[in-house]
């Protein structure tokens, strides 16, 4: 299936915006999800032809892409069976009137997160889906051929056709997604932009959305609240160069104030909810960071509490059990970091590197310079690894 060319018209921002929405529209109304998603791009193709000629586009476009989706839709299907044939034209066929106005958002993002999915399909469908990205935008984006990519996306389609995930239980799903789709971007790297669409400030875009769609879960709010406090950081996280820049040397005049505010204004309305969840304990963490104007201020007696929450409310996360165990050796002291750090299982994500800052803090550079090198070794990009090599380079320094 062809998808739409990106021309630079000024409706086609518009087209993006709306692709999603009239992808919902189809899909609440009954249309299984891989008949509707190729309906809607054949839409989006026709409206690219015609909105171009004279006249430009129509006075209501989402009504109009409905109309020609909907009606490319009831083709499709009525080319499969007759049987299909009489039971669109009895049953699915909708009245004449207004397109539309429920916000689907929801529907669509919890269909792109159906828990049969894998993590990286359902990314993937969700960019594709909802985000409004091309495949070859996906695919720049995980550093695959399209090709790959438009396998992976049609399976995904597949899985979920005809089911009828979409409760609000499955809110938790959607939360898990979208911070995978931030973390792809903000990580940086090459995968951190498709195409030019920062993926990070995409998923504050589709978070946005979901907030708006279930404004009473105190969770989606904090998830948005999170993301908005890491991203508020995001300029001041790497040098002109590309290096890392751990939180403790980063320039604060660089933060996002703005950003920053917002996300404690979220987190507030959350927290007075009194249904506190992971995301809502993550982003209180994050905001003690973003609330402390040097490094040497920040409140590590708030954040050792707020990481006991944490692990209360995911007792077996061991990345939780890691950063806490940071939080103690703030508090308690850099032994009695330590002593939590050896304690975890060997294969904990930045294991090292946490056990390499509490020994430079406790004063025994070599076995930090050590661990820093072993942290280096395990590094899952090459921006964490420079960084750790040079930390471990200037360690061995110091105790020279």
């Amino acid at each position: 299936m062809s998808e739409p060319p990106r021309p630079d018209r000024a409706w086609d921002g518009t087209l993006r915006d709306l692709g999603p929405q009239v992808l919902g529209v189809l899909v609440r109304r009954g249309a299984d999800f891989a008949t509707a998603e190729d309906a809607v791009q054949e839409a989006l193709l026709e409206a690219v032809r015609r909105w171009d000629a004279p006249g430009g586009a129509p006075s209501d476009p989402k009504g109009w892409l409905v109309t020609v989706a909907w009606r490319k839709f009831v083709d499709a299907r009525r080319s499969a069976s007759s049987r299909t044939q009489r039971e669109i034209r009895m049953t699915l066929e909708p009245p004449p009137g207004p397109t539309e106005q429920a916000d689907d958002t929801l529907l669509l993002l919890s269909r792109c997160c159906h828990p049969a999915l894998s993590p990286a399909s359902a990314v993937a469908l969700t960019l594709r889906a909802v985000g409004g990205l091309t495949t070859a935008q996906v695919a720049r984006a995980f550093l695959v051929p399209e090709a790959t990519m438009a396998q992976r996306i049609s399976r995904a389609k597949k899985t979920v056709a005809g089911e009828r995930f979409g409760e609000p239980g499955d809110v938790r799903a959607v939360l898990r997604v979208l911070y995978l789709v931030f973390n792809e971007g903000f990580t940086g790297g090459p995968t951190g932009r498709a195409d030019g669409v920062d993926l990070a400030a995409e998923a504050i875009r589709l978070t946005r959305q979901l907030v708006d769609a279930v404004p009473d879960d105190a969770e989606a709010a904090g998830l948005l609240a999170l993301l908005l406090l890491h991203h508020a950081r995001r300029d001041a996280r790497t040098t002109a160069a590309g290096e890392l820049v751990p939180l403790d040397r980063q320039d604060r005049s660089r933060w996002d104030t703005a950003a920053i505010a917002e996300a404690v204004a979220l987190l507030q309305r959350a927290l007075a909810r009194d249904r506190l969840g992971p995301y809502q304990a993550q982003a209180a963490i994050a905001a003690l960071h973003d609330d402390a104007a040097t490094a040497e201020e920040t409140d590590w007696p708030q954040v050792l509490e707020w990481y006991d929450e944490l692990d209360r409310l995911e007792p077996r996360n061991p990345v939780v059990a890691l950063n806490r165990a940071v939080a103690v050796g703030h508090v308690d002291g850099p032994l009695a970091g330590l002593r939590l750090v050896e304690a975890l299982p060997a294969d904990v994500p930045r294991r090292d590197a946490a056990a390499a800052y509490l020994h430079e803090r406790a004063g025994d550079l070599a076995a930090a310079a050590r661990r820093y090198a072993l942290a280096a070794d395990v590094a899952t990009s090459t921006a964490e690894r420079t960084h750790l090599t040079t930390q471990a380079a200037r360690v061995r320094q110091q105790s020279g």
